[in-house]
């Protein structure tokens, strides 16, 4: 069974293109949940994840691509059968929500 830091793991994966961070130490990412997947075929065990994730900003212009790359990067799991990602304005993002690695590679 696949746990919240399993699929924290995955989604370091996954980065900023612009600010060249991965998105959880990004602090982008502000819930996960996952759970069995009843309905799933074949019909091993598999789980559902649900992502909740913000953006820097609401303009920002690669948010398609971002929230694209999060859901391709879990469906290549193969306990995962589905994948839902929300996007949310609230709490709102800020610097301060970078993680003391990302800090650092940020050099700030």
């Amino acid at each position: 069974m696949l746990s919240e830091s399993d699929i924290m793991t995955a989604l370091r994966d996954c980065f900023d293109p612009e600010v060249k961070l991965n998105l959880v130490d990004l602090g982008l990412i502000y819930a996960v949940e996952t759970g069995p997947d009843p309905d799933s075929t074949p019909a091993w065990p598999r789980q559902w994840a649900r992502v909740k994730m913000t953006l820097t900003t609401p303009q920002c212009p690669m948010s398609g691509m971002i929230l694209e790359q999060v859901r391709n990067r879990l469906l290549g799991i193969p306990d995962l059968s589905k994948v839902d990602v929300e996007l949310v304005w609230e709490p709102k993002w800020t610097p301060h929500r970078i993680s003391a690695a990302g800090r650092e590679q940020l050099h700030i």
